[in-house]
């Protein structure tokens, strides 16, 4: 299988960097995969699990939002938050699921409280596939 350049990146360092066989990466608009030779765009994340395939085997990875973005380079994904599944606390998400949904009960009613409840309603999701 041909590979291509993937770059994982966080606001803290970058986190993988190396030739890969594919990504599936969460999507705001839908999951995808990125295969060598794919086109070009650029897309959101949402809070989900963006999975690495390699020589070696495949690597899952949490990510809390962000952009990717698919060029003749590859892929580079520059995430708000990347964490490996196995280091991934359950306790400590359900705190951070717990605060999303409090922002968003607080929020007045609108585009803002949308916004905040959309972002609650995916943690809980990723929360569940964490669960499993």
């Amino acid at each position: 299988m041909a590979t291509f350049q993937f770059n994982l990146v966080s606001p803290e360092k970058l986190l993988l960097s190396g030739p890969v066989d594919q990504v599936d990466v969460p999507g705001s608009e839908g999951d995808f995969g990125v295969l060598a030779g794919h086109a070009p765009f650029v897309a959101t994340l949402r809070p989900g699990i963006l999975t690495v395939h390699r020589e070696g085997g495949s690597m899952r990875i949490v990510v809390s939002g962000g952009f990717a973005e698919v060029s003749d380079a590859g892929l580079t994904v520059l995430a708000d938050i990347a964490v490996p599944v196995e280091d991934v606390s359950r306790e400590s998400f359900a705190g951070f699921v717990q605060e999303a949904e409090e922002a968003a009960a607080k929020a007045p009613e609108g585009v803002q409280r949308d916004k905040l409840s959309l972002r609650a309603a995916q943690l809980k999701e990723l929360q569940a596939t964490l669960a499993t």
